[in-house]
This record gives C-alpha cells, sequence and structure tokens, in this order.
C-alpha cells in the first residue's frame, strides 16, 4: 500500500496520476487552488511536465519524493502540477514568464505566482538543495516583504502582456464543422492506423490531447461512424 496519496489520484492523465504518490500535496490546477493560497496567504508552485521528459521524472526522483522537501513546500504552498498535455495553454503563459525572466525555458516548468496567478519567479529543473534554497527564500520574502512581491508580479504580468506572446482572451465561438472536418482529414493522413500514433514526427508519436478533444466535438457534429474511425 502506498505511504502518500494525493489530489491527484482522481486526474486521468497518466502523467500526474504519476505524481499522486509523492509526500508533496500536489492538487490539480483549478480556481479552487488559487482561492485557497488567498486565504492561506500563501504563494503558489505551478510545475508543469509531461511523461516523457526525463528531467520531469529526475526532478520528481530527488525533490518531489523526499520528505524533507514536501515538508518544505507543503508547509508554505499550494502546489499545483499541470500536464503539458492537456493544458499547453497554461504552459505557454508561464513558459513566456519565465523565458523573460531567465532568458531560457524548457521542462520541467516550475514557477511561483502570488495567489491570483501572476508570476513571481520560475526555472526549469533544480536539484534538491538549490530547490529547497529557493522554497525557503521565496517564502522569507513573501512573508516579510509582500507589497515588494506583489508589485514586481504586476510589472512581470505588464511585461508579458506587452511582449505580444499572449493575446488577450477573446469570445470563443463555435468552430466551423467544415473546417473542423478539414483539420480532421488533415490528421487522418499522418495516423499510423496499424500501430498507433503519428507517423513523420520529430519529437513524439502521440497525439496532443487537445487534438483528440477536436475529434471528438467533430464525432458529436457528424456522422459519428465516419470520425470514430480515425
Amino acid at each position: 500500500m502506498e505511504q502518500y496519496t494525493n489530489e491527484l489520484i482522481h486526474e486521468s492523465s497518466l502523467y500526474l496520476q504519476q505524481h499522486a504518490h509523492n509526500p508533496v500535496n500536489w492538487v490539480p490546477w483549478s480556481k479552487e487552488a488559487f482561492e485557497r493560497a488567498e486565504k492561506e496567504q500563501k504563494l503558489v508552485l505551478v510545475s508543469v511536465g509531461y511523461s516523457a521528459c526525463h528531467w520531469c521524472h529526475v526532478m520528481e526522483h530527488e525533490c518531489f519524493e523526499d520528505e524533507e522537501v514536501a515538508a518544505l513546500m507543503n508547509k508554505h504552498f499550494v502546489c499545483i502540477k499541470v500536464d503539458r498535455e492537456e493544458r499547453p495553454d497554461v504552459d505557454q503563459v508561464y513558459m513566456t514568464a519565465v523565458q523573460l525572466m531567465t532568458q531560457r525555458g524548457g521542462s520541467p516548468l516550475n514557477c511561483f505566482t502570488i495567489p491570483n496567478g501572476q508570476p513571481i519567479y520560475g526555472g526549469t529543473y533544480f536539484p534538491k538543495e538549490q530547490w529547497m534554497h529557493v522554497l525557503k527564500s521565496l517564502n522569507q520574502t513573501y512573508t516579510s516583504e509582500p507589497e515588494k512581491v506583489l508589485e514586481y508580479a504586476k510589472e512581470l504580468s505588464d511585461g508579458v502582456q506587452q511582449s505580444d506572446l499572449i493575446a488577450v482572451a477573446e469570445p470563443v465561438s463555435p468552430f466551423p464543422t467544415d473546417k473542423l472536418w478539414e483539420l480532421v482529414r488533415r490528421w487522418q493522413s499522418r495516423m499510423d492506423m496499424v500501430e498507433g500514433g503519428q507517423l513523420q514526427l520529430r519529437n513524439s508519436r502521440f497525439q496532443a490531447t487537445s487534438s483528440f478533444y477536436c475529434i471528438m466535438d467533430l464525432w458529436k457534429r457528424m456522422s459519428k461512424s465516419k470520425s470514430m474511425s480515425i
């Protein structure tokens, strides 16, 4: 029987489930997680990764499976785990912020935010000692100089918006069915109908989760047997 179980055990993502038995009290991305951070006056850690990421697994072993590290994270932070394949939008926002801060990016992505989601610090892979130093320093600064942290968060968020790398959200209108079917037909030509996955991809044979959502949307709108055969 596993010694630890957190809220990720209820998630469908295999990547998130891999972290379900970490001693870290991970929670999935949700509005409630940020509301909890506001109520408890804690910073938020948004940690983004994916199953095929080598350094994601290395950092999990060195940091997130370590009880000493987990105790520090659980005490001072609300810790959110995100599957990049399921939420590329979240990854894009915080990757942009980390790139503005450090001039570099990659996976895993670990970004700290204030309770409203505005980033204040981040990076990629951290070894244990460096990670613990970051945790202690951020908590101390947020506790002793909260106004300074909030001001920096606002300036950084303004910089992200002005970078034009993140478009202002607009109301979403239904995607035209004919365009959706055209998109699925293009995918079909790249699908391996024998062994599964996609053909001729440099990075992965695996289709993004968002692509399957599009196919299921088409299945609901049009001939179910036609799209399900894909």
